[in-house]
């Protein structure tokens, strides 16, 4: 056989798995196939296809939605050109030869179930995140998005993929339309995929908060975010029968100053429950600025709590991320603050107006 002769239909075949259609150069070579012989098939008019440098496709038609996934992950993992040894490989069930690399942006969100994001046939690029020292360029509809930290993937359908918060700032950083912005964003915590506290940590991360397109779109996160764990607290006082608490109202001693406001207050008990739906706030301030504004936000909350405390009041912290993942548990720890109640000291009076 010449490096010009075809390959004999038996040799490979087209199969329903996407692993044996796509395949890299050394998974050719290490079949028999050799790359001139790679190339021959590839001519105009043959049975293959390169659609990236290093990566081939068995048949000769447009490639599938998974197909141009696992093609820019093998164009992404390949192995570097130099004698340098090759970056550590995480497989994870994942198929090694793509390396460190992972599907980020919009075709991960697609991955993750979002139906903001168009599935992978349809998108112009697929966004690849890979270690910063990587040297290779973006190609076709294989974009390379460099980092000097990769996150641990998920694997979905077979595939590394970026966590969702991780695949969000980059699908952000992606894209100026202010609308699809919103739809992520809002999608990501409306369907409990994560937290808003994590994904402006990450937009911060990226870079991207500043963005016009992103500041009013944060805000509608938060909303939603604020929205759903409100939600999820009723459902926990009338899920699991506990007293029914006056909701959302502001506490003040009588002739004195304003305490502050809490989430839900059960005054026989004196037991208040705060929902800590607080994130980061991030800007276009330098970092030392950030972390000062953050430091004194908590310290000014603890002052408060401690105040209500000192008064006789409980207070009973609870996390969104808790109520969503944990809420018999949740719903336990305030049982247990209002049984408490009846060996405490009587609280101090306070008067209960709205909020």
């Amino acid at each position: 056989m010449t490096q010009n002769t075809p390959l004999p239909p038996c040799h490979l075949r087209i199969t329903t798995d996407v692993r044996q259609r796509v395949l890299s150069a050394a998974q050719l070579k290490a079949r028999g196939v050799s790359a001139a012989q790679a190339a021959g098939q590839c001519r105009t008019g043959g049975p293959w296809q390169q659609p990236l440098p290093g990566v081939y496709v068995l048949h000769p038609g447009p490639l599938s939605g998974r197909e141009r996934l696992r093609s820019a992950l093998l164009h992404a993992g390949r192995p570097p050109v130099s004698g340098r040894r090759a970056a550590p490989v995480r497989t994870g069930g994942t198929d090694p030869a793509y390396g460190e690399a992972m599907v980020t942006g919009l075709a991960a969100l697609s991955l993750h179930g979002f139906a903001a994001a168009p599935p992978a046939v349809s998108l112009d690029r697929i966004d690849v995140l890979v270690p910063r020292a990587r040297r290779l360029r973006s190609v076709r509809y294989a974009h390379l998005v460099r980092t000097p930290e990769l996150p641990e993937p998920e694997v979905l359908d077979g595939l590394p993929v970026a966590p969702v918060a991780r695949a969000l700032a980059d699908a952000v950083a992606g894209t100026g339309d202010a609308f699809a912005v919103r739809r992520l964003l809002t999608e990501a915590v409306r369907d409990g995929h994560c937290e808003p506290a994590v994904v402006v940590g990450e937009l911060n991360r990226a870079k991207v908060l500043g963005r016009p397109q992103v500041v009013n779109a944060v805000d509608s996160l938060l909303a939603e975010g604020r929205a759903l764990a409100e939600d999820r607290l009723y459902g926990l006082v009338r899920g699991y029968e506990l007293p029914e608490p006056l909701w959302n109202v502001d506490l003040r001693l009588p002739g004195g100053p304003h305490l502050g406001g809490v989430d839900a207050y059960w005054p026989e008990e004196a037991v208040a429950l705060e929902l800590d739906t607080r994130a980061p706030r991030y800007g276009r301030l330098d970092d030392d600025r950030r972390q000062e504004e953050h430091e004194a936000e908590w310290t000014a909350y603890t002052a408060r709590r401690e105040h209500l405390e000192r008064l006789g009041v409980t207070v009973v912290h609870l996390s969104p991320r808790k109520l969503r993942e944990a809420p018999e548990q949740q719903a336990v720890v305030v049982r247990t603050a209002l049984m408490a109640s009846a060996s405490r000291e009587p609280a101090a009076y306070l008067v209960i107006l709205p909020r």
